[in-house]
């Protein structure tokens, strides 16, 4: 139930879209992806005709016969699809599809087409290799982190990387999960009358269009895409640069290939080993922190529309907030702030840090004091990818969907479902109060018509290569506390830490950015315990 209470870890790249995302915070995007112009994504898996030989039961990579081929295969590049929502000249990039099995248990069983964009490395003479990157979710676009902001890596990591983004599966142009129509969409994420059926809606939406790829929607399956791709593009070494839920990946990546890790950053570090419930409690403690932060910040302003008394400045907001259940306010186009639709527009812009404070402020004054909806459903619609026609992608089905293949399914119930109840309301009793069970169970696996094998576990790297991790002390959707973690769990790991608001480091800070560069291009290992400003 994931935009009734807007906590998914939002693609660092759906932002602006793409790494004005990377350089700023999160907020949302069309989920248009630019396809490859010579291949087409299919909706679902695409029978092979020739048998490969049986695999192990766990895949083992390249060594493995049965992959052979796919460790094997010649990327065809050619010029990107144009995409007409984006303004940017894609001119020098470069779109090619990979070819991956869809259960890599079977590979002859059939293939995905992988989308996959390339943006060469600007000084070919000092070319060090590839660097892939991910922008969160999941269901973020990585081929749109490249395509809609073409020059923002530009530097000395374009100078010598080739800047290779791709859509893992269910997203963008990789098998794309689109379960509910336009119509249906808007209904299914702004409704504050969501019933217990609310989650089988979309479920069996999902399972009749995709019944024959849901099973296969998992991480760990794109972690393994991932290794093939890192094949089919030349590198010995994987080089990495991996954003909120990206951090999942990169770790499952390690976890699954140490011998393959060169260089691992993961900024915005999700917890691998805490469950679903867990999680969603302590991510709810992190927005009821930086909600408090921004009406804190607001109080000071003269155009605050939350008063000037800091400790009651929260509780006006979500009690207006709230109150929309009961009376909705109405935008110039005739639709509908819902209470949901206005908590996913406030909540979105905590990702943004400080510097989306003023907009915050604005929107808000806007509906609080003039009755006008249609900034906050603006902010709502950024972040749930509905563009200005109405059409949504493929990012919230892929965001249950890929939860669900990895696991997320722990289903509370009796006592334990009660005292999971009471630490929410402990730890975010405004952010918490909206909708308590669509907070616990974001997304809703209990109904999901597949049971994944993948459990919430520690991720120990046995890989020799250190691997970088960003935290931020004021992350809302991140909380600081996974990315000290994350990196005691891997072991071989170094922590930098980014001292301010929003979400994810790389793109705030100077000195973030100087230590992750330094370490991609030359090696150097951040010393342990850095603590960098916010720009």
């Amino acid at each position: 139930m994931i935009t009734r209470n807007p906590r998914r870890v939002l693609p660092a790249a759906v932002a602006a879209v793409a790494t004005a995302t990377l350089l700023a915070g999160c907020t949302g995007g069309s989920g248009t992806a630019a396809a490859p112009a010579t291949t087409t994504a299919p909706a679902g898996a695409t029978p092979t005709a020739t048998p490969t030989p049986t695999p192990t039961v766990k895949p083992t990579g390249a060594a493995d016969p049965a992959l052979k081929a796919f460790y094997g295969q010649q990327l065809a590049w050619g010029p990107c699809a144009k995409d007409p929502q984006n303004k940017e000249d894609v001119s020098a990039l470069q779109c090619a599809a990979l070819k991956v099995p869809l259960d890599y248990t079977a590979p002859a069983a059939g293939t995905l087409d992988v989308a996959v964009v390339r943006n060469p490395a600007t000084r070919p003479d000092q070319r060090i290799g590839s660097l892939l990157i991910n922008p969160g979710g999941p269901g973020g676009s990585g081929v749109q982190m490249v395509t809609y902001d073409p020059k923002g890596l530009d530097g000395p990591l374009h100078d010598r990387y080739d800047i290779v983004g791709f859509d893992p599966r269910g997203t963008g142009g990789t098998s794309p999960l689109n379960c509910l129509d336009d119509r249906a969409r808007d209904a299914w994420l702004n409704t504050d009358q969501a019933g217990d059926d609310h989650g089988k809606q979309l479920a069996d939406a999902c399972q009749a269009k995709y019944a024959q790829v849901l099973p296969f929607v998992g991480t760990r399956n794109t972690a393994r895409d991932m290794d093939v791709l890192r094949a089919a593009l030349g590198d010995q070494k994987l080089s990495y640069l991996g954003m909120s839920y990206g951090t999942y990946l990169g770790s499952l990546y390690a976890e699954e290939f140490p011998d393959r890790v060169g260089r691992l950053v993961l900024d915005g570090a999700t917890s691998a080993s805490t469950s679903l419930i867990q999680h969603n409690i302590e991510q709810s403690a992190g927005f009821e922190r930086a909600l408090k932060a921004f009406a804190a910040d607001c109080v000071t302003k003269d155009a605050c529309p939350l008063g000037k008394d800091a400790d009651q400045a929260p509780q006006k907001l979500a009690a207006f907030l709230d109150g929309l259940k009961e009376k909705p306010l109405r935008t110039e186009k005739g639709r509908t702030l819902t209470s949901s639709a206005a908590w996913t527009g406030v909540l979105s812009r905590l990702y943004g840090g400080e510097k989306a404070w003023t907009g915050l402020r604005n929107s808000i004054g806007w509906a609080m004091v003039r009755g006008k909806a249609d900034y906050l459903l603006d902010l709502a619609d950024g972040y749930n990818g509905r563009d200005e026609e109405g059409r949504y992608g493929p990012s919230a089905d892929a965001y249950t969907a890929i939860h669900c293949a990895d696991g997320a399914t722990d289903a509370p119930a009796g006592e334990q479902l009660q005292a999971a109840l009471t630490d929410l309301a402990a730890k975010a009793p405004l952010v918490g109060k909206h909708d308590p069970m669509a907070s616990l169970f974001d997304p809703d696996c209990r109904i999901w018509p597949f049971r994944a094998t993948e459990k919430p576990h520690v991720i120990k790297s046995a890989a020799t290569a250190p691997i970088v991790v960003v935290g931020t002390t004021g992350d809302p959707a991140t909380p600081y506390a996974w990315a000290e973690k994350l990196t005691a769990e891997l072991g071989n790991a170094v922590l930098i830490s980014r001292d301010g608001e929003g979400h994810t480091g790389y793109g705030a800070s100077k000195c973030v950015r100087a230590s992750v560069d330094a370490f991609l291009l030359d090696g150097t290992v951040p010393a342990a315990g850095i603590h960098c400003p916010t720009d």
